[in-house]
């Protein structure tokens, strides 16, 4: 069935369903539904922050196959989300939600024109900024969702909270729900996530990390994000998944060790190596073959 016609609002749609990168608008559907089971809050920031990024980039006539794609919405939408996970939702961070998925939209395309796999970074770096401005120069009460905990839980419950952090959500159902709107569009990449998701917590539990935070998902969403990424049919696409998945989980440890706000740092980080390293292995190949 044609998205487009089926959904006039599939671009918006789509930009949600990148934040797991997936270019389909019922993934987006099923990811906002997953939010707004959470937190109406976020939900409105989910939807606030895709609207203001997708418009930012048809103002700014950035390609409209990119835009119709939603990659100039799913940074923007995990703005949203982040800033009104964070902070009560104040007039201030309704403010910082919009200007803050235009300036994810703006890196994005800065990032897109110049070939550069950026990922989520465009999110990372507005919200590091959001978060220093609004805890050290103009202070904004934290919200109580930020403090909020997930009782513990048995271990598909746990692949399914990694699902949920990706997009800040820590009940089981958005979990749950996030994970069909995945395999709905990759089953590969769904499963390959829940493995990761399950590794992730083994090797974090190994490094005597708080059993309550893997158990959270905090631990792990990164490394959905990096199985996802690299998910495939052919074996060593298994490879390269748990190359990344590994470099993201000790990414992880290492930043939380020192008390720093990670985000999707460690997908993007251990994406762009793991590109890199893919890309060097298929020039060696192409090499041998002439």
């Amino acid at each position: 069935m044609n998205e487009q016609k089926l959904f006039p609002a599939a671009p918006y749609l789509r930009g949600v369903g990148q934040i797991m990168l997936q270019q389909n608008a019922w993934t987006g559907l099923f990811f906002l539904a997953g939010i707004f089971y959470d937190s109406v809050i976020m939900g409105v920031g989910a939807v606030l922050a895709v609207l203001t990024g997708t418009l930012t980039a048809k103002l700014l006539k950035y390609d409209k196959g990119e835009t119709d794609a939603g990659l100039y919405g799913f940074s923007a939408a995990l703005v949203g989300v982040a800033l009104t996970f964070y902070f009560e939702p104040t007039a201030v961070v309704w403010i910082a939600v919009m200007l803050g998925s235009a300036a994810a939209t703006v890196l994005q395309h800065f990032l897109i024109r110049r070939k550069i796999a950026g990922f989520t970074l465009p999110f990372i770096l507005v919200t590091w900024a959001f978060l220093y401005l609004f805890h050290h120069v103009y202070p904004v009460p934290l919200s109580a969702e930020s403090a909020a905990a997930v009782p513990l839980s048995d271990d598909f419950a746990m692949a399914t909270y990694g699902f949920g952090e990706v997009i800040f959500q820590g009940s089981l159902i958005a979990g749950i729900i996030f994970f069909l709107g995945v395999f709905i569009s990759s089953p590969i990449a769904a499963l390959y996530g829940v493995a990761a998701s399950l590794l992730a917590a083994f090797i974090s539990a190994r490094f005597a990390e708080p059993l309550g935070d893997i158990h959270m998902g905090l631990l792990s969403f990164n490394a959905v994000l990096c199985a996802i990424a690299f998910a495939g049919d052919k074996w060593y696409d298994g490879v390269y998944v748990l190359l990344a998945v590994l470099i993201s989980v000790f990414l992880d440890i290492a930043m939380l060790s020192q008390h720093l706000s990670v985000l999707t740092f460690p997908f993007v980080v251990a994406s762009f190596i793991t590109v890199n390293v893919k890309n060097e292995v298929n020039k060696n190949a192409a090499r041998k073959l002439t």
